[in-house]
């Protein structure tokens, strides 16, 4: 899969754009602030319809304008495609497949991507939110129905939690409480199919994830990764609470265990849910614990280990999307990395990725990218593509 032309309007600091793009590495260079990361942003969207950057849309849209559209023409396999998507301001956002009208959520059976940006660092270091959202977009991306799913269980979970504060504030007894049961089938419903796909995706990851370190940081580092389930006394996003441990559910679990013990967990926790208002245990405060050499990496990794297990996340993301996805490669989006990356880790990286079908590269300094990966160079400044030098780097004197 690559995209061969991308055409942006009104998208951030974009008025429009018309871009070429060509199968293997294309690097868009320019200073700070000029919208590099804004192109490579757009395709991103596309793919996962969410940006790695910011958590709304609208910030997508350029200001003054009242929505944003993003069209990108796609080949794969002698076959080509035109998808779009129009990010509305005051509206639900719109998308087209060859200017027939699809739902939003469709466009990732179309386009897939691996974005890996600084922002990245996060899922080693950060909140349990940010790897959940991880592990999610790569669910959507290799079986586009769990984009439903998630959103089935979201609004399920709004009205429970709508209930439970009712509740709270009314202070209404347990038993008194006869359509929470209803509501509790229907989270165990949904929850059930969100934390199967998510463990049978982790321990397809587990190996890639292993490999890719190894080749980063070298064979005597162990990384690992597994899913720890609120439904089984792990709570990742409350210290309140008691934990049970590293518990998680083997990835051969079946959908009727999981929910046997998705049920039992919300018994458990009943009473504390009606005195906070809130539901306390299932996929949306589940964590995905990163371990480097059999050690928790948030709190003991170094930050270049750190670095390396992310990029390690991303590089395995990849793998499993070449291997399975009905699009072939994914497009493989590096924003501003090799800057962050010695010499021998820029190689590793350049080794690794320079064999997939496309492969976009953001940089504010051309000598920080392996020659082999500048073979086509955007220059971008100010919101615009310029015109500028493309030859090798010996001729790059004023980037």
């Amino acid at each position: 899969m690559i995209v061969s032309h991308l055409s942006l309007t009104d998208f951030r600091n974009y008025v429009s754009a018309e871009v070429e793009l060509r199968a293997g590495p294309n690097l868009f260079v320019g200073s700070n602030g000029q919208g590099k990361t804004n192109l490579i942003e757009s395709i991103g969207y596309l793919s996962t319809l969410a940006s790695h950057r910011v958590s709304t849309d609208h910030a997508l849209i350029r200001q003054g304008s009242e929505l944003a559209i993003v069209r990108a023409r796609l080949e794969h396999a002698d076959r080509t495609l035109l998808v779009e998507v129009q990010v509305n301001r005051a509206s639900a956002n719109r998308a087209q497949v060859n200017r027939v009208a699809v739902k939003p959520r469709e466009l990732p059976r179309y386009i897939t991507s691996v974005l890996f940006a600084p922002e990245d660092l996060a899922l080693v270091r950060g909140e349990p939110s940010g790897r959940r959202r991880f592990v999610d977009q790569l669910l959507v991306q290799l079986s586009p129905r769990f984009s439903g799913v998630i959103a089935d269980y979201e609004r399920v979970l709004k009205q429970r939690n709508t209930l439970l504060k009712s509740a709270r504030g009314a202070r209404v007894a347990e038993g008194q409480l006869s359509t929470l049961g209803l509501w509790d089938e229907r989270l165990v419903a949904f929850g059930t199919e969100i934390i199967q796909g998510r463990q049978e995706l982790v321990e397809r990851l587990r190996p890639q994830v292993a490999m890719a370190y190894a080749s980063i940081a070298g064979i005597q580092h162990r990384a690992d990764m597994i899913m720890q389930l609120t439904t089984l006394g792990v709570q990742p996003d409350d210290d309140d609470l008691p934990s049970a441990g590293q518990s998680a559910n083997p990835g051969s679990a079946s959908a009727d265990e999981i929910a046997e013990s998705f049920r039992a967990a919300l018994s458990r926790v009943r009473r504390a849910e009606l005195e906070r208002g809130l539901t306390l245990v299932g996929p949306h405060r589940d964590d995905l614990l990163l371990e480097l050499n059999g050690l928790p990496a948030r709190g003991y990794a170094s930050h270049g280990e750190s670095w390396s297990f992310a990029l390690s996340l991303k590089l395995a993301s990849a793998a499993v999307l070449r291997a399975e996805s009905a699009v072939g490669d994914p497009i493989v989006i590096l924003d501003d990395v090799f800057a962050e990356l010695d010499e021998a880790r820029r190689a590793q990286l350049a080794s690794a990725i320079g064999d997939y079908e496309q492969v976009l590269i953001t940089a504010a300094v051309f000598d920080d990218v392996p020659e082999p990966l500048a073979a086509h160079v955007v220059h971008i400044m100010a919101g615009e593509i310029v015109e500028g030098p493309t030859a090798s780097k010996a001729g790059e004197d004023g980037l």
